[in-house]
């Protein structure tokens, strides 16, 4: 980063946990969670691991309160003085970026910025800074009269996501962002999450990416609605004695099947 963006001043976050309690959800006739236990805190990249239909987007919405689970509780609290954010709160902490396209075709990387900055009500001078550095860091600037729609998959979620960083969240819920998007953009994306961890945000990402795993600084593995395991990711490597997550799953397969 050059010194004029250096010189933008980057506020540390304050700090906040989530805190999943035996939830379950039934979708239908499909049990999408049951009896799930997770804890989420600042600082640090959660990643939400798990097949597709493991229960993750479900898992999320959950604690957006998008869906309500049919037992348990999921609570967002301020580290400080375990203070429980009601929805309004929520709102002003929280920033989620779906996995569906969420933008709009017609609509430039400019127009889309300005959309949101009026959304989010981010006063003009702090926008000028934000927007300067976002675009910087995501490489978008050279491009930012081009419409949504004429973007490359990588550039379409890296402007997914300036457009959730411009209101600087405590919280960011990431939903598969690098789904379908090509492994050098998928590692860029990753080295962008990175660099907000400087701010001690508290940062969950869910993927069916088992390489991503190892990106994380704590893993949350869930399999059918259960959870299978949480901690750091060499350490749950070593504990179930594989070489990677891949492996993991293919060997928590078998034992099912065997069962």
């Amino acid at each position: 980063m050059n010194a004029e963006l250096a010189a933008v001043p980057i506020e540390a976050a304050e700090a906040y946990f989530i805190e999943v309690s035996k939830i379950s959800k039934k979708l239908g006739r499909t049990q999408a969670l049951s009896d799930v236990s997770l804890h989420f805190e600042s600082g640090k990249m959660h990643g939400i691991i798990g097949p597709e239909g493991a229960g993750k987007t479900t898992l999320m919405r959950c604690i957006l309160r998008l869906l309500f689970p049919n037992e348990g509780t999921v609570e967002i609290k301020r580290m400080a003085d375990n203070h429980v954010l009601d929805l309004q709160e929520m709102r002003e902490k929280v920033t989620y970026m779906p996995q569906q396209q969420s933008l709009y075709a017609d609509l430039s990387i400019e127009e889309h910025l300005e959309f949101f900055r009026a959304l989010y009500q981010v006063p003009k001078e702090i926008y000028q800074a934000r927007r300067k550095e976002l675009l910087h860091i995501t490489q978008l600037e050279p491009f930012v009269d081009r419409p949504a729609g004429a973007l490359s998959g990588g550039m379409y979620k890296k402007l997914g996501l300036t457009c959730a960083l411009l209101r600087s969240p405590e919280i960011l819920l990431l939903d598969e962002p690098t789904n379908g998007v090509d492994p050098i953009s998928r590692r860029d994306f990753w080295d962008l999450l990175y660099r907000l961890l400087d701010r001690h945000i508290l940062i969950l990402v869910t993927t069916a990416y088992m390489d991503e795993a190892e990106r994380c600084s704590k893993v949350h593995l869930l399999d059918s609605g259960h959870v299978v395991d949480a901690g750091e990711p060499k350490a749950l490597l070593d504990k179930h004695q594989v070489r990677d997550f891949d492996e993991l799953f293919l060997k928590r397969g078998k034992e099912r099947t065997l069962v």
